[in-house]
């Protein structure tokens, strides 16, 4: 039997807001159609609230999934570079985990009405933000409140919020035109219109939608850098990831990487920043101030001595024999000892210095299998996200890289760039610039490289610091303190770039409080789960 007329429209709505979400997102997309976005998906929600359906649940729980897995699939299809099976398994668990979300408030609103049921919409979406930014199944590549990336104009209050007060944005805005597009479709409007208290909430609630645009427009037309100006040089090697990173030679690529720099370099140059897992080889880290590589780059720095190097490494460690290793340790094969394999970035200056840091907010899947006794068996197919494969060792205190004129750098190893809370542990321990390395070239030539470093761009905002950006291929770039894009490499090419930098101390409010919207949207949601639940099986 063919499908009614009705279910074709309601699948119809459902496809044009995952849609409309895609058509809405960086890098190309037009910013402004996420304010209606989620109205076709909450037409789709009323016509379920208003009516009795059979088996009305298993029907809009499929519409719902249907419209989370267009916008995912046609936003982060790129995945699918680096992994084909392990690209459908990651697109239908986050569509899956947010066709969940939406079906929670769908059981919310119907519950309790609009006003607690709009509400939980707020609830659960942030909440479900926030609670992909901390667990191990981590992926918040569609934080509503990242559309914004392209236009750092439109947020400059995210140094009080975060990216969470984005999304909050965005949801108010669909709610606003959903009720209004009804009144319109209801014939309801002229007539709601006629009563005074009904043209004062929507005069309110219009400027309330436009008060966060006028409020930034002034933040971002008045701000000016703060802080010394420091000289940086950014290098993009262009190394295949594929056909020669880790399999070429170090030795050859490393001598490429410092010639690429020193063609910039001047006596003015304070840090060269190079890629990350430039030093692919592997290095034993007991035994690293000795490695050849090292050495080389320590020859390269006595040539400029005021310079200090960032450079990304594979690394591993061993545990002596009275050590307990991590759970992420491996056991040698002609030995009975472990040792541990770390994503690294190095901060070398012209004392020999050598200052480490491990990679700890790890790619799911890539550097670190989520919830092993769960997911292992997808261990065979999993997704190459990043430099360094399998299950990585972390660095549980983070501290900040102190050069010798004791400038504090944050270090952020590629998919860290993501997280503005994990971030602002380095601010709030005194980070002056923030650092980027990253190696972008596994999804080719796709929205995934050029969305990547446009969330930097959030990050500059959230910290109200620069930021210097050394991707192996992709985008190579520096950020001023109002998210601007101040200069940047292009795609697949060689190139060294310098740029005066300001480093600061300042902490925004955001710094010192992180993500405490989602924090309060998640306790929220959890209660309003509960009052959901017992409404609809314990009260009678």
């Amino acid at each position: 039997m063919p499908p009614s007329k009705k279910t074709v429209q309601l699948f119809g709505l459902s496809a044009l807001s995952g849609v409309l979400l895609w058509l809405s997102w960086p890098e190309r997309g037009f910013t402004p159609l996420v304010f209606i976005a989620f109205v076709p998906l909450l037409f789709v929600n009323h016509y379920f609230n208003s009516r009795e359906v059979i088996k009305r649940r298993r029907k809009i729980f499929s519409l719902f999934f249907l419209a989370m897995l267009v916008w995912n699939v046609l936003t982060t299809w790129w995945i699918y570079n680096s992994t084909d099976v392990g690209s459908i398994v990651a697109i239908g668990l986050n569509s899956l985990f947010m066709a969940i979300v939406w079906m929670l408030f769908h059981s919310t609103n119907r519950k309790y009405g609009i006003t607690i049921g709009y509400f939980s919409l707020f609830c659960y979406l942030i909440g479900f933000e926030y609670l992909h930014l901390t667990w191990e199944i981590s992926w918040p590549w569609l934080t509503l409140g990242n559309v914004f990336a392209v236009h750092p104009e439109y947020v400059q209050w995210y140094e009080f919020t975060g990216v969470l007060g984005g999304s909050i944005w965005v949801i108010a805005a669909n709610l606003f035109f959903f009720v209004l597009a009804k009144n319109i479709f209801n014939r309801d409007l002229l007539k709601q219109l006629r009563r005074i208290n009904s043209v004062v909430a929507l005069t309110g609630t219009a400027v309330l939608l436009s008060a966060p645009l006028i409020f930034s427009k002034w933040l971002y037309n008045r701000h000016v850098d703060k802080g010394e100006p420091v000289s940086i040089v950014v290098v993009q090697p262009n190394i295949d990831p594929y056909n020669m990173k880790f399999s070429g030679n170090g030795d050859d690529q490393l001598a490429k990487m410092l010639q690429l720099a020193s063609t910039v370099v001047d006596s003015s140059t304070k840090f060269v920043l190079f890629p990350e897992t430039a030093l692919a080889d592997g290095l034993w880290e007991e035994n690293m101030a000795s490695h050849k590589q090292i050495r080389t780059i320590e020859k390269f720095i006595h040539a400029f001595p005021n310079v200090t190097v960032l450079i990304g490494a594979a690394t591993a460690r061993e545990y002596d024999k009275d050590s307990t290793p991590s759970e992420t340790a491996r056991k040698f094969h002609d030995s009975e000892n472990y040792y541990d394999e770390f994503n690294t970035a190095l901060m070398i200056d012209s004392s020999n210095r050598i200052q480490v840091y491990h990679k700890t907010r790890l790619v799911p899947g890539i550097e670190k299998m989520p919830y092993p006794k769960v997911f292992g068996f997808l261990e065979k197919i999993a997704l190459d996200l990043g430099g360094t494969s399998g299950s990585l060792g972390i660095q549980e205190n983070r501290t900040n890289f102190i050069a010798p004129d004791s400038t504090l750098i944050a270090p952020a190893i590629c998919y860290e760039s993501i997280y503005g809370g994990f971030l602002s542990d380095y601010v709030k321990a005194g980070a002056q610039l923030i650092f980027i390395i990253t190696n972008d070239g596994w999804w080719g030539n796709t929205p995934g490289h050029r969305q990547h470093m446009n969330y930097a761009r959030l990050r500059a905002i959230e910290f109200r610091k620069s930021i210097a950006r050394s991707a192996n291929t992709g985008i190579s770039c520096f950020i001023d303190q109002r998210g601007d894009l101040l200069q940047q490499t292009g795609w697949w090419e060689e190139d060294a770039i310098k740029q005066t930098l300001y480093k600061n101390n300042i902490r925004t409010f955001y710094a010192r409080h992180g993500d405490y919207i989602g924090v309060a949207a998640a306790i929220l949601a959890v209660v309003l789960f509960f009052m959901t639940l017992y409404k609809k099986y314990f009260r009678k």
